[in-house]
């Protein structure tokens, strides 16, 4: 059980920082590198957790726990304008496709 929560909160947390690489990587807007280097320090440490979870569950959820806590959202520029959820979902920004 603990091991599906850890694999799930590492998905989630690979899933952002791949959205922030794209969008920085359309837009070079500062704040979203900043997220995208947070969220690889986070993957990082998420994944350390996922590692440890089987030997020590409550040292592999605290690690998880502490790079959800990395990864928080920090203020960002408005890339989306008036896009739908599914396409902030996937990233997409203005102009592109």
């Amino acid at each position: 059980m603990y091991f599906a929560i850890s694999i799930a909160a590492f998905g989630v947390v690979a899933f952002l920082t791949l959205r922030d690489i794209r969008i920085f990587r359309r837009t070079k807007l500062e704040s979203y590198r900043r997220g995208a280097m947070k969220g690889m320090a986070a993957m990082t440490l998420a994944l350390l957790g996922v590692m440890i979870v089987q030997q020590n569950p409550n040292l592999g959820l605290l690690l998880v726990l502490i790079g959800l806590f990395i990864n928080k959202k920090g203020h960002r520029e408005d890339v989306f304008g008036n896009a739908g959820t599914v396409e902030r979902f996937l990233g997409k920004t203005r102009g592109t496709g």
